[in-house]
């Protein structure tokens, strides 16, 4: 049998030895929530079957159940190789939605709360020579308002900007072999003027003596050699990658550095070997300005929702992965504003290998701003996406929030509380990248200054925008003026949702269950129509001088809304050519920048 998404989930942090447990395993619905009291963990009377990585909702799962699920469970059998003794077992996730618990044997090897960030479970004590069973519940309570859920409907039916929801295991699980002294992570910043990598390890079980061996290939795939440096293997010590003859990557020349990390004992001997990768780029803010490699550059960003129609939040496949990019640039936009999802760990190795900027952006929406936990539960999650994803060149910009006008109304204190710590959360983390607080509405601290409007006329939105002047910054456009900070022209001014256009196509697309399609403002009486609004509307945008980037929405259909450019099964609506000719800057645009 063929192996679902059967290609290795992490790239940026691989080792020889792993095996992919996507496939077929026994399954069934705990409605109830009595699993655990009939003994499931230990002999799991499932009646049902599904194929992970796909989510029970989904009709790639085989299952297809769109109702709301309190909790599911798995099992299958392990065969682990005899040859990855000795040493440790770890078992990956990359996604469970949302509170994940495992057994191996009828031994409990760990739980993890939170439905997009990724974890392992040492399971290696749990295991036996041979006839190994793994057991996995996974609850999930989307309305609880304790836990980010993203755009996962909180009724039945999908509606409105809501959609079908996504429970239990919903990305790739992976067995991996770990040698008891490890590399555990490796931070990799790039430094473009000093033209090196400074890396930065985490090592586990390391003994006095040992060494951390890093080596700097010329390209992803390539084996030759540029440099290779050595130092003590202390824990949270960096060391540099000086770089000769440097090449930057960017959209133009998205060029990749192979990385090796190997850990020495005393004697020379390696105990564990990672391949990697690294993009030697540069990211900044003067002003209200980006700056990509020192040089100014204007953000034509798309709203990817990562929505499939199979597979839900899962992607079919990798190449589906990577066509949803391809898709994008076609169309004239250099990235995308990754919206109210967690990408997986392939779509962001598919923007570093194709060029193409991203901002990370959290699933928060569900929360209940009223109450801590909720607040705990998003700081906890967010923490682990930002250091999963920070290697990842394509990632520009992280966005912990998006339009929390509601929380900003009813519970106000703890709102404007929350997003303070959520930004200097970030910024500590990750102190390389800007930190965009809220994306459109009520912002308190940020680095990024954002604004949602879906105006459909584009001479009411030029007269709007024409009030954005670095000179006069207090009388720019604010979504929720009562509640947020103005623009204050030291940072860049972006309108990151506008258009969402409503268009179908007329093949058919639009004929779902799902009640009647929607997109903002009159639906057009014609495709004519329809361009005039997206080349207008973008066009004041471009040629705005004070304006930095924008973010169309969206780049496909999303089951009942219909204003992508592209059906929700990625069918063109458009003609590209028109499409690229409104949203590409004209290249005097981009010079003056």
């Amino acid at each position: 049998m063929t192996i679902p998404r059967a290609e290795h989930p992490r790239p940026q942090f691989q080792r020889d030895n792993w095996q992919s447990l996507n496939g077929v395993w026994d399954f069934d619905f705990d409605f109830g929530l009595s699993g655990r009291e009939r003994g499931w963990s230990q002999a799991p009377a499932l009646t049902q079957q599904i194929t992970v990585p796909f989510c029970p909702e989904s009709r790639l799962s085989g299952i297809g159940h769109t109702d709301f699920i309190p909790a599911v469970w798995y099992r299958r059998r392990l065969d682990v190789p005899a040859a990855w003794q000795p040493g440790r077992v770890w078992l990956h996730f990359g996604a469970v939605d949302y509170e994940c618990r495992a057994w191996v044997n009828g031994v409990a090897v760990g739980r993890h709360l939170g439905g997009s960030s990724s974890f392992h479970f040492d399971i290696t004590e749990a295991l036996t020579a041979t006839d190994n069973e793994l057991v996995v519940e996974a609850r999930d309570d989307t309305r609880s308002g304790l836990q980010p859920g993203g755009k996962q409907s909180h009724q039945l039916h999908s509606h409105g900007c809501h959609y079908t929801r996504t429970t239990g295991i919903w990305q790739s699980v992976w067995l991996e072999a770990i040698p008891t002294a490890c590399i555990a992570n490796v931070r990799i910043v790039p430094d473009l003027d000093g033209a090196r990598f400074v890396l930065t390890p985490t090592l586990e079980n390391v003994r006095q003596g040992a060494r951390l061996r890093a080596t700097l290939l010329a390209g992803i795939d390539s084996d030759q050699i540029l440099r290779q440096v050595e130092a003590a293997g202390l824990s949270g010590a960096a060391l540099s990658l000086n770089i000769d003859d440097p090449r930057a990557w960017s959209p133009a020349d998205p060029h990749l550095y192979g990385l090796r990390f190997e850990l020495l004992d005393a004697e020379g001997s390696v105990l564990d070997t990672v391949h990697s990768y690294a993009g030697l780029r540069k990211f900044h803010i003067e002003g209200h300005r980006f700056f990509l490699n020192n040089e100014s550059i204007f953000l034509r960003l798309v709203l990817d929702q990562g929505f499939y129609a199979e597979g839900i939040w899962t992607a079919p496949t990798d190449n589906d992965l990577r066509a949803d990019i391809e898709l994008s640039q076609a169309a004239g936009f250099n990235g995308a504003r990754l919206h109210q999802k967690v990408f997986e760990e392939r779509f962001h190795y598919w923007a570093d290998r194709l060029g193409y900027l991203t901002w990370g952006e959290f699933s928060d929406w569900g929360l209940d701003f009223g109450q801590p936990l909720a607040l705990h539960n998003h700081q906890r999650e967010w923490r682990e996406v930002v250091l999963r994803d920070c290697n990842h060149p394509s990632i520009i910009v992280w966005t912990p929030f998006n339009e929390t006008v509601g929380g900003a109304r009813q519970h106000t204190e703890a709102h404007h509380q929350a997003l303070r710590e959520i930004y200097a959360l970030t910024r500590a983390l990750d102190p390389n990248r800007p930190c965009h607080d809220v994306s459109g509405y009520v912002h308190v601290v940020t680095d990024v200054f954002t604004v949602h409007d879906y105006e459909q006329n584009p001479q009411t939105f030029a007269a709007r925008y024409a009030q954005v002047d670095v000179a006069a910054p207090s009388r720019a456009y604010v979504s929720q003026q009562e509640h947020s900070i103005r623009w204050d022209g030291q940072r860049p001014y972006v309108v990151d949702e506008y258009g969402g256009t409503w268009w179908v196509d007329g093949s058919g697309d639009e004929g779902t269950d799902r009640g009647a399609g929607w997109g903002y403002g009159n639906r057009p009486a014609s495709l004519e129509e329809v361009y005039e609004r997206i080349e207008g509307l973008t066009a004041v945008l471009l040629a705005h001088p004070d304006i930095s980037g924008y973010c169309y929405t969206q780049l496909t259909d999303v089951e009942q809304e219909q204003n992508g450019i592209y059906t929700y099964d990625r069918r063109p609506k458009f003609d590209g050519a028109r499409l690229r000719a409104a949203f590409a800057a004209p290249a005097a645009i981009e010079a003056d920048r």
